[in-house]
């Protein structure tokens, strides 16, 4: 399965828009969630296991706030430690 550049993320810092800084610190398990269609609620667990299988049951990160700061929809995300 293509995707999952962000899994490259671990252990860096993030800047989002022209303030907020973010550490990424590890990958998460992804939750059931995913698996609920928005308008019906139906569950659909083919999704999770399509997404959770190639990546070792983790599908989403983890980080801890270094510097607080508004985010906004649209903000630019930069990689601060390349």
């Amino acid at each position: 399965m293509a995707g999952f550049a962000e899994n490259s993320f671990v252990g860096r810092k993030l800047q989002i828009g022209t303030k907020a800084g973010i550490a990424v610190t590890d990958r998460y398990p992804r939750r059931k969630m995913v698996t609920l269609d928005p308008d019906t609620a139906e569950a659909s667990p083919v999704v999770l296991r399509r997404i959770r299988d190639p990546h070792d049951g983790k599908a989403d990160l983890n980080g801890a706030v270094l510097v607080g700061g508004t985010v906004r929809p649209g903000d630019e995300i930069s990689l601060l430690d390349r």
